[in-house]
């Protein structure tokens, strides 16, 4: 017997806005999204949760959180919405153009680079959407285990995960302190020139973190870690504000170096580290996505290093 479940779940619409409440992780927000009043999109997720004769979500310490049937509900919406991708990329391409939607996930310290991608790959392809969503690693990984997205950047892949990917960028981490701070005054330090110095370090978990406890075991030094910080953007302000150095992405530092902030000339540094393209191996790129894939593989490497060189930041080998 034909199942008739598809005639009950209710319209793409729906699909679309469950998707929105899922990947922001409320109903405000996934409102403010899609740009519909906040009641438009309750009412729709009740709907579509009465049509299944199950909740999708509940709440649990004020967080939503969806049930086991509201993430296989997801699941099937990323496969239906996928599948609407494609049709649009082949319908596009008999007609000569390119158009559809990209998604990408990057994490937070890859935000400063991805614009830079992005511009010369919508002037060629206008009629394109951009879907771009920053996060922390954590966020990124849990999306990329949902393949919700059609690539996802990373400095340290996950390994547990069955992915593809391509390394397409070096990401050196470099040491920086207030302009004025006495080390930014001499012309060449070591690590252990760092030891008593109060160290801005990143969050547990974050991609930049673990490359420098990495980087730290291997020389057998301990920095003298004052504040652990979850933005990049927060750490860069406490340097300017002389409360401590930190060692972070050169892509960062885009613009900042002259805002008060100095790259110090450690004979150690910089921590060697890449950028990575990845994707899920079980997913089916849209035409648009190749496109994308092989605009990263021929431009990406040259555009980013010639960003990066008119603002003074080249430690690139």
């Amino acid at each position: 017997m034909t199942s008739r479940l598809h005639a009950h779940i209710g319209t793409v619409r729906q699909l679309e806005i469950l998707l929105a409440v899922h990947d922001k992780g409320s109903i405000n927000e996934a409102a403010k999204a899609l740009f519909l009043t906040q009641p438009t999109v309750s009412i729709q997720m009740k709907k579509l949760s009465e049509a299944l004769n199950s909740p999708l979500y509940n709440y649990t310490n004020k967080q939503l959180v969806f049930t086991d049937i509201g993430l296989e509900v997801v699941k099937t919406a990323l496969e239906v919405l996928d599948s609407f991708a494609r049709l649009e990329m082949t319908l596009g391409k008999i007609k000569g153009f390119k158009s559809g939607t990209l998604r990408l996930a990057v994490v937070s310290t890859s935000k400063y680079f991805i614009p830079h991608l992005l511009g010369p790959f919508c002037e060629k392809y206008p009629d394109i959407d951009i879907q771009l969503n920053i996060g922390n690693r954590a966020q990124t990984i849990e999306r990329l285990k949902q393949g919700i997205d059609d690539f996802y950047v990373f400095s340290h892949p996950p390994l547990d995960i069955e992915t593809q990917s391509i390394e397409f960028l070096q990401n050196p981490l470099v040491a920086i302190a207030h302009e004025d701070h006495p080390l930014a005054k001499r012309k060449s330090l070591t690590l252990k020139d760092l030891i008593k110095e109060p160290f801005l370090m990143r969050e547990k978990g974050s991609g930049t973190r673990f490359a420098i406890e990495e980087f730290l075991k291997k020389q057998k030094v301990q920095l003298n870690v004052k504040m652990t910080i979850e933005s990049n953007e927060a750490i860069k302000h406490l340097v300017m504000s002389k409360l401590g150095i930190s060692i972070l992405s050169a892509h960062t530092l885009t613009y900042d170096m002259q805002n008060g902030i100095a790259q110090l000339p450690i004979k150690e540094l910089p921590i060697d580290s890449n950028w990575f393209f990845v994707w899920s191996k079980n997913k089916r790129h849209t035409l648009i996505a190749n496109e994308f894939l092989t605009h990263i593989q021929n431009n990406g490497k040259e555009l980013l290093k010639e960003e990066l060189r008119r603002n003074n930041i080249d430690v690139f080998k």
